[in-house]
């Protein structure tokens, strides 16, 4: 039986949260004076009325969240933190049409990046910081947030953190599940203060640093500015946007092992090496294939393939250059980065390199298990036996996503979009990237979608963000079966 006050309780706390983060967006409305400070307000105290309502309302219920409730939650919290976070936009009149505003919630929250406005540069400063903090908020995880605050409240959650990381991996800093939540976000919090630093010491604003180092850190995209990251034509901003990038792209267990001065740990990953050597052979193939359609300046080149490779890599989808212009070739190897993802524990999207690589390996063992049909070949990942229970659960995850992504690109082309554009968007939304091929491509954006399309394609992006079973178990009679 699914304890429902348990998760109404929860999901108050939830929505109480969001209305305390929306206070960050009402003081820069005031500073700058933008005119959405009421509304900003009106969204807070909206958040913390119905919360507060629902989280004392069952204040004395069970606090024991089994996995049932705990994938509930998950997949609920995202919904009902897209249909309040959409609140400032739809009062302030920024985005009008309900769709619209869905769809720029649902990809902030899931750090996709995709955006059907069309002039961000007018939206006042309030409404602008807003859009930057759902991508924050969700980078690493509003879920692994609440791990690490909702303790304090009463609530446990280690049930929560296995719904919101369902990867291959069970690397943990910690072995009690809130301090390591918490080490997580003292990890993605130092390094967002001093993105915010280094941005403003470089030329931005601090308006402009504070925003980009929200959505850098957060692998999100979402810019303060019509032209993304082209805008700040200084190499200095984009080699450390570059860096930066990487390193959201990189496991956090492993970024707070550095912190610790533990290296060893960091190249002993399997899916590290993997990551790191994987971008260094496409930044110089894309380099040297740039360099011979276009020649011109070579650090210039260099920098542009490494800044395209990077954003779409770790799914945070910046833009310094239309990487669609090149050649068909080129576009093509591009449009296969959106299915590659980064790091496993980082806060990007898409498959995550732990799955290719354990496929990779799987497939060339099984060669040699055709050769010795007896011999014991076991599959090792940082020197460890992978069992067959998560070969098999990376195999199913691999082939369903793939049949979402061919059955979805066939429902955008029955809406009556091209190919190119359906499989584009599909893909993009899918591994919560952002730019994609086709109309809506690296200069382009979403805004000429049918409702019905913008729609669709924001079920996508909380179906990747929260990598498919999440999502998909709620739909299984099994789930909903008494014990």
């Amino acid at each position: 039986m699914i304890h429902y006050k348990a998760i109404l309780k929860v999901m108050g706390g939830l929505m109480m949260l969001l209305g305390i983060l929306m206070s960050p967006s009402i003081a820069f409305s005031y500073y700058y004076q933008s005119g959405d400070q009421i509304t900003l307000i009106g969204s807070s105290l909206i958040c913390l009325i119905v919360g507060g309502t629902f989280f004392y309302s069952f204040a004395n219920q069970d606090q024991n969240i089994r996995k049932r409730e705990g994938y509930m939650i998950v997949a609920l919290s995202w919904i009902i933190m897209s249909v309040f976070g959409m609140m400032p936009y739809v009062f302030s009149g920024s985005i009008v049409a309900i769709p619209d505003a869905i769809f720029e919630t649902v990809s902030g929250f899931t750090t996709t990046g995709a955006t059907i406005l069309t002039d961000i540069e007018q939206l006042p400063e309030g409404i602008l910081l807003w859009r930057s903090m759902t991508q924050w908020i969700g980078g690493l995880g509003i879920i692994v947030l609440t791990v690490a605050i909702f303790p304090l409240l009463g609530i446990g959650g280690i049930e929560l953190f296995v719904a919101e990381s369902p990867g291959p991996t069970s690397d943990k800093v910690h072995p009690r599940i809130r301090e390591t939540a918490k080490r997580l976000w003292y990890v993605y919090v130092g390094l967002t203060v001093f993105l915010v630093l280094l941005y403003y010491l470089e030329g931005m604003s601090f308006f402009d640093a504070m925003n980009h180092s929200l959505t850098t850190m957060s692998t999100g995209g979402f810019s303060t500015k019509n032209a993304s990251m082209a805008y700040f034509d200084n190499p200095l901003i984009q080699y450390t946007a570059i860096l930066f990038m990487f390193l959201a792209g990189t496991n956090f267990t492993l970024l707070y092992f550095a912190f610790k001065g533990r290296f060893r740990r960091i190249w002993a990953s399997d899916e590290f090496r993997a990551y790191l050597i994987s971008l260094l052979i496409l930044v110089a193939g894309i380099s040297v294939a740039i360099y011979y359609l276009v020649p011109g300046n070579v650090e210039a080149i260099f920098r542009e393939a490494m800044f395209q490779v990077v954003s779409l890599i770790t799914t945070t989808g910046y833009v310094t250059a239309d990487y669609t212009a090149y050649s068909n070739g080129i576009t093509i190897i591009f449009f296969m980065m959106l299915f590659m993802g980064a790091c496993a524990g980082s806060t990007s999207g898409g498959i995550k390199f732990i799955r290719h690589l354990t496929f990779v390996k799987n497939s060339t063992l099984e060669f040699k298990r055709i050769v010795h049909p007896r011999a014991v070949v076991p599959l090792k990942i940082n020197g460890q036996r992978v069992t067959g229970k998560v070969i098999t659960h990376i195999m199913n995850f691999l082939l369903l996503y793939l049949m979402i992504f061919v059955l979805g690109s066939i429902v955008m082309s029955v809406a009556g979009y091209d190919l190119i554009t359906s499989f584009g968007a599909v893909a993009t939304s899918l591994g919560n990237v952002g730019p994609a091929i086709g109309r809506v491509g690296p200069v382009d954006n979403f805004a000429f979608f049918s409702p019905f399309a913008k729609l669709f394609l924001s079920f996508l992006m909380l179906l990747g963000r929260l990598e498919l079973f999440t999502i998909l178990v709620l739909f299984t009679p099994y789930f909903w079966r008494a014990n």
